[in-house]
């Protein structure tokens, strides 16, 4: 399935594929290593004494087509510099070109100025990336699909989607109703209703004046229904959480929800687990401990057919 098709004698031989597994997610950086059958060049992280951040590149990398994989999960920081690090020591080292495969990008919420004398962050991280000598990126759901024009690279997004889709399938669910929590996840959850082939309802919020709680209302037809909430992550949970007691409330006959990005800052798993949801499905795009009930998808067979695809077109 993932078999690299060799050159023929005499045609001009492509840089090996070679893959760095960055120190947010190291098994799925050696997953998609394996799927794509490519080498792993091995590197160290470390910290001096006040926390600054060191790295190693301890392999050769002359001319290779290099792929280092690090989701910018927590903490954010600490990834971002690492990776940028990383593809800074690989330029020097002579890589032939160099691909960050960023499965999560965490400053992807921070994209626009919600009031002046705040930064673009998303799009400082971008260029920060850039500077460092990365030369395309590969990334999944996008927290604003309008994010991709940050990057003044290539950029390869990927969706989620054809992972998840046969796992939703196979719950056996009737009477479903795909649900967005907020409108900005209004295309996300299109694409999911299209594939599901069922009606769509959204969450709208309102805030009546300044330091007053949400409110929530719900548009579109869900009483009787099971329904599915559709967002790109997961932070505190409380998104997920207030939109299932939204739409039990408005009488849905049940409630799921999936999630692509399990950032899940402390407490937010046993938030969702105590809220009034019957399942739970999330990928493995950052490393997180989850409860037994929550159900994970792989991401590593996405990521590796993006490598493999990447590498053949040179």
């Amino acid at each position: 399935m993932f078999d690299i098709v060799e050159p023929k004698d005499g045609a001009q031989r492509r840089p090996a594929i070679t893959v760095i597994a960055g120190d947010a997610h190291p098994a799925l950086g050696q997953e998609v290593a394996r799927l794509a059958h490519a080498s792993v060049t091995p590197s160290s992280v470390s910290a001096f004494a006040d926390g600054e951040t060191r790295v190693c590149i301890e392999g050769d990398v002359q001319d290779a087509d290099l792929y280092i994989v690090q989701p910018t999960s927590t903490p954010t920081n600490e990834r971002l510099m690492t990776l940028a690090l990383i593809a800074d020591a690989a330029r020097a080292g002579g890589a032939a070109r160099i691909t960050a495969v960023v499965p999560y990008f965490g400053y992807a919420r921070q994209d626009v100025r919600k009031r002046p004398g705040e930064p673009r962050s998303a799009q400082l991280a971008a260029r920060l990336l850039g500077v460092a000598g990365i030369d395309r990126m590969v990334t999944l759901d996008l927290h604003s699909p309008a994010l991709e024009s940050a990057f003044d690279m290539p950029l390869v997004h990927l969706q989620a989607d054809e992972l998840v889709l046969p796992v939703i399938r196979a719950w056996g669910v009737s009477g479903l109703t795909v649900v967005t929590p907020d409108a900005g996840g209004l295309k996300r959850a299109q694409r999911y209703a299209i594939g599901l082939e069922a009606p769509l309802a959204v969450i709208a919020k309102a805030r009546p004046r300044p330091d007053v709680a949400v409110q929530l209302q719900v548009l579109g037809e869900v009483r009787g229904r099971s329904c599915l909430l559709v967002d790109d992550m997961a932070s505190t949970g409380g998104t997920l959480v207030g939109a299932a007691d939204a739409l039990l409330e408005a009488g849905a006959r049940e409630v799921h929800a999936v999630f692509v990005h399990a950032v899940l800052a402390p407490g937010a798993m046993q938030r969702l687990c105590a809220a009034r949801l019957q399942r739970l499905l999330t990928t493995d795009s950052v490393p997180s401990t989850l409860d037994p009930r929550v159900q994970v998808v792989s991401i590593a067979p996405l990521l590796a057919r993006a490598v493999l695809r990447l590498a053949r077109k040179g």
